[in-house]
């Protein structure tokens, strides 16, 4: 290409003319009754370039629960779920669009070859000795073409599809955290229906030991047999929770198993760690407001509200021209031993403007569209965040109302274990039968369960609250102990 026919004073002069014109013209852009409705509520938790730091969610929140066999099924988990797998594929697709949407903002070069067989008419353009004739033509050229984006067309597209995928990315984390307090939950869940267990073989034990007891007393004629019948059909009873805890367990591991990404939940360990031995976590004392800007999901919805916005500045921009300068280089000949001679050279470069005149509404039926998307994902934007400070209010209400109860039920349990003991020193004394024991029993297995009920209700609420404040984010309120 001449470098100097690009820089000569008739090519500045056109590309001037050309620029002045499109100056005038884009006075002419019409977007009146257009307006964005939705605006975004003040104050604004943190905007979406200041939460760039708080997408690294930490990874391993639930160390902190000190559980070995729930690390280990986290980290199966976060490797081999399809739902954490499909939401990176996303993020992929979305990284993508912007890489593609960055590329509209640079110059594009391009090589063309053409090589022809032909017979040129005796009756057109190509004058004698070539018309009439079958010959041979080629070309070999470099084409290069740059809109410039004086209205910020690409710029906008950029910028949307920035925001995209940064609440794609987002999303991901998202899911992250979901996948994980999932299995979190499943696992407690587990945990739970193992220790009620074990209370409900320790109900059936001794259900089985109150009946041989009360037999005997029947044939010493010491009870009737209405006390027989009684406590024979407490045996069913012990044995059909048994059954229901076991129906419970085996849909429970194979959720866990679901969540794992493994349709077979026989690889997972015959029993979970004990509840006892599952560290508990401690609430801190305050936690501030805007700690809820750095969830994922506020997260993701600030970002879309960017993107939307830039939606509508680049559907703004299409009611601009478009400025292009376009050239290309290179050889042409008709026969192919001269193509590359020195006369076969060819050389063009211009500006050229496009402007749409008349489009039977479609640009204004666009730039309202792209606005309504704004509203929509502004208003989205303020429900996610009064969902995310209702969860955590919710959470942190469940939780010191678990603290209380655990503690009205250990004083209960210490009363009903006091009372067993009471009936044990009564009967080992002759005071007493052994069935005034069973029944004091009775009491503390009942709170043994509830117990159970208690502590696992405890993790959950730990879980729980480390999911609505964001994951990671979570670990800088809470405390092991």
């Amino acid at each position: 290409m001449n470098a100097n026919a690009v820089t000569s004073p008739r090519f500045s002069s056109r590309l001037l003319v050309l620029a002045l014109l499109a100056a005038g013209l884009a006075g002419c852009a019409d977007f009146s009754g257009i307006q964005q409705q939705s605006q975004l509520k003040q104050p604004v938790l943190s905007s979406a370039q200041d939460n760039a730091a708080a997408l690294q969610v930490r990874a391993d929140w639930w160390r902190d629960f000190g559980d070995e066999q729930l690390n280990q099924l986290e980290a199966r988990a976060l490797a081999n779920s399809p739902s954490l797998k499909l939401a990176q594929a996303r993020l992929a697709r979305a990284q993508a669009v912007m890489e593609v949407a960055k590329g509209a903002t640079l110059p594009q070069l391009g090589a063309q070859v053409d090589l022809t067989h032909q017979r040129f008419t005796a009756n057109g353009m190509v004058p004698p000795p070539f018309g009439g004739t079958v010959l041979d033509t080629g070309t070999a050229q470099l084409t290069t073409s740059w809109e410039l984006d004086f209205f910020g067309k690409y710029r906008a597209a950029l910028d949307a599809a920035l925001g995209s995928a940064k609440a794609a990315e987002a999303d991901a984390q998202a899911a992250h955290v979901l996948l994980a307090t999932q299995v979190a939950r499943t696992y407690f869940q587990w945990v739970r229906l193992a220790a009620q267990t074990a209370v409900a073989e320790r109900t059936l034990a001794q259900r089985q030991q109150t009946l041989q007891l009360v037999h005997g007393r029947v044939e010493a004629g010491l009870d009737t047999r209405l006390e027989l019948r009684l406590s024979e059909a407490g045996l069913p009873e012990a044995r059909l929770q048994l059954e229901a805890l076991a129906e419970q367990t085996a849909l429970t591991r194979h959720a866990l198993a679901a969540l794992l990404g493994d349709s077979d939940s026989s690889a997972l360990a015959a029993v979970p760690t004990g509840l006892s031995a599952i560290r508990q976590v401690a609430l801190s004392g305050t936690i501030p407001a805007d700690v809820l800007g750095s969830r994922p999901d506020i997260v993701a919805a600030r970002w879309r509200v960017e993107a939307a916005g830039n939606d509508v500045r680049n559907a703004k921009s299409q009611f601009y021209p478009n400025i292009n300068l376009v050239g290309f280089a290179g050889f042409s000949s008709i026969g192919l031993p001269g193509l590359f001679n020195g006369g076969s050279q060819q050389w063009g470069v211009g500006p050229a403007l496009r402007l749409p005149i008349f489009d039977a509404g479609r640009l204004r039926a666009n730039l309202r569209g792209k606005t309504a998307e704004l509203d929509a994902a502004v208003e989205s934007y303020h429900a996610a965040v009064v969902d995310a400070a209702r969860d955590v209010a919710d959470q942190v209400t469940s939780t010191q109302a678990v603290l209380r109860q655990q503690n009205e039920q250990r004083a209960a349990q210490a009363a009903a274990e006091a009372a067993h003991q009471i009936a044990l020193q009564r009967y080992e004394a002759g005071l007493a039968n052994y069935l005034t024991v069973l029944s004091a029993e009775t009491g503390v297995l009942t709170q043994r369960r509830v117990g159970v009920d208690l502590a696992a209700r405890a993790l959950e609420t730990r879980v729980m609250l480390m999911h609505a404040l964001g994951g990671g984010e979570a670990s800088r309120f809470v405390a092991a102990r």
